[in-house]
């Protein structure tokens, strides 16, 4: 059965529109609150309220809560082309494919990381949430590469304190649309949720600290590959700022790259890889680097532009 949470709107919610204010109040996303609305789940004053509707003050509001989502659990499952680039007692790390998630969520059905090593017989750690356990960072579905995984408690303890703390050097590469001016340089604007949507982001005012360096690494005629190297570690960070720039990754069409360049490379994913990872070894303390070759899709866009 539907909980029911019935009680007066705070001062702080008193002209927002439902959508936001309930995720604020409710700790749920914009789109739950907009999907409760469309069910009549949300009524103001005994009146069932859309979501872009106000809310004032000191009305009285109710909701009907979603049903809470089913725990979510640990398939081992094979990935296809999961590669182990270093594993010892407290890490492993991986070569990630494109279309492989880090691990378990809500409405995802397809491969993970975390599943790829349980199917391979890895122990990790059984820190962080039960889906997350070992996970001390993540990469897009759609972007591919390094990715590390604490398999002994300890690991994990020090390595999410490292990224924290911003002394995990990230490198990516991205080929991003035209030549971007200076050709290396720094992007230092905040990144928040993007209005119209929960799972794409944008430059905005009132966003987090998110700063991007960048060195070009070689230039085409209609694009640049560029060394990138991530201070911060918002999500989507290099998509957005460099969109955000009107120098989108070639092939990422959710930032507005150019569907017909992205069709000429062959591209159907953003151009995107985590290239290396740089960290001191959480147990053992000496500094260790990770570097993932090139997947083919990326490496046959680059062979286009040189061919041309």
């Amino acid at each position: 059965m539907r909980e029911t949470r019935s009680m007066p709107v705070p001062d702080g919610l008193d002209g927002m529109r439902v959508d936001a204010g309930l995720a604020r109040l409710l700790g749920l996303s914009r789109t739950a609150v907009a999907a409760l609305t469309e069910e009549g789940a949300v009524l103001v004053d005994g009146t069932p309220v859309g979501k872009s509707d106000r809310l004032s003050a000191g009305s009285w509001l109710e909701v009907e809560l979603p049903e809470p989502p089913r725990p979510l659990t640990i398939e081992p499952q094979p990935v296809e082309g999961m590669e182990i680039l270093y594993a010892d007692d407290d890490i492993v790390a991986v070569d990630k494919p494109v279309g492989v998630a880090a691990h378990a969520s809500v409405g995802w059905t397809g491969p993970t990381v975390i599943g790829g090593l349980a199917a391979a017989g890895f122990r990790i750690s059984t820190s962080g949430l039960h889906e997350r356990q070992g996970i001390v960072h993540r990469l897009d579905v759609g972007t591919s590469g390094v990715m590390v995984v604490a398999t002994s408690e300890r690991a994990y303890t020090v390595l999410k304190r490292a990224f924290k703390q911003r002394t995990i050097d990230k490198r990516y590469h991205a080929l991003v649309q035209g030549h971007p001016d200076p050709s290396s340089g720094t992007i230092d604007a905040p990144i928040g949720r993007h209005r119209s949507s929960d799972w794409k982001f944008t430059v905005a005012a009132d966003g987090k600290p998110s700063v991007t360096h960048y060195d070009t690494i070689e230039a085409f005629q209609a694009a640049s590959l560029l060394d990138v190297h991530l201070e911060t570690g918002r999500t989507h960070q290099i998509r957005v700022h460099f969109s955000a720039l009107r120098h989108p990754c070639c092939g990422d069409l959710t930032y507005g790259a150019d569907p017909r360049l992205a069709a000429r490379l062959g591209l159907e994913r953003q151009w995107l890889h985590a290239k290396s990872l740089g960290f001191a070894h959480p147990t053992q303390g000496q500094w260790i680097e990770i570097e993932s070759k090139y997947p083919a899709d990326l490496e046959h866009a680059l062979d286009v532009l040189r061919s041309a």
